[in-house]
């Protein structure tokens, strides 16, 4: 699939790629919208609403930062996350996969529109810094991964060579951003979410698990 050694950076996504969706899409449309309605003592229509506008700002700096919710809201996000952060954990094989990059390939970079509260959150509950030579969030570089000028601005901040670069993403956006940019090297993932059914990216190749890339180094 991939010949590994026209590639000198793997930028990896974080949630939906390495880790499972299934955390942030329970918290986002489930378990934020019923405790936002239990503290504020609203109704049930206000749970719809809040999922509303919680997926109009998908895609959007705004959308990816925890202290935009929390003024925006007027809830400590971190602390709600907190109660379900037992649900927090790797794909399938990401683990095995980037105990892979980390002994065969020279440069891993964490490219993510997670922010820094939320990295701060779920890096230390799954031990993935160990793996990465850098860590890049979108909030860093003050665009979402889905704007041609977050590419722009990552390869400045990186010295990246698009040309000789791998992205693996779940979000389509993101691939099409990227490609445009000038990433060689795309794949998405066909599973984000280990509770949601297998997606179809029509444009780009998909993973189901990492294996299939190591065994393609073999």
């Amino acid at each position: 699939m991939l010949d590994w050694n026209a590639i000198d950076t793997v930028l990896l996504d974080m949630d939906g790629t390495l880790l499972d969706l299934h955390f942030d899409s329970h918290f986002w449309l489930e378990h934020l919208p019923r405790r936002y309605r239990e503290l504020k003592k609203l109704d049930e229509a206000s749970f719809e609403t809040l999922v509303t506008r919680i997926r109009a700002e998908h895609g959007t700096l705004n959308g990816y930062s925890l202290d935009y919710w929390s003024r925006e809201l007027d809830v400590d996000i971190v602390a709600l996350k907190q109660e379900v952060a037992h649900l927090i954990g790797f794909r399938s094989d990401a683990r095995d996969f980037l105990e892979w990059l980390k002994v065969r390939h020279p440069k891993v970079i964490l490219a993510t529109n997670a922010d820094r509260r939320s990295l701060e959150l779920k890096l230390p509950l799954t031990g993935l810094d160990v793996y990465l030579d850098d860590i890049v969030s979108s909030a860093d570089l003050g665009h979402a991964k889905e704007s041609a000028e977050f590419w722009m601005l990552l390869e400045d901040r990186l010295g990246l060579d698009p040309a000789r670069t791998l992205l693996i993403d779940d979000n389509v956006h993101v691939l099409e951003a990227a490609r445009e940019h000038g990433v060689q090297y795309l794949l998405g993932i066909l599973q984000p979410n280990s509770r949601s059914p297998v997606k179809e990216l029509q444009e780009f190749v998909a993973l189901d698990r990492f294996q299939a890339l190591m065994v393609d180094a073999l």
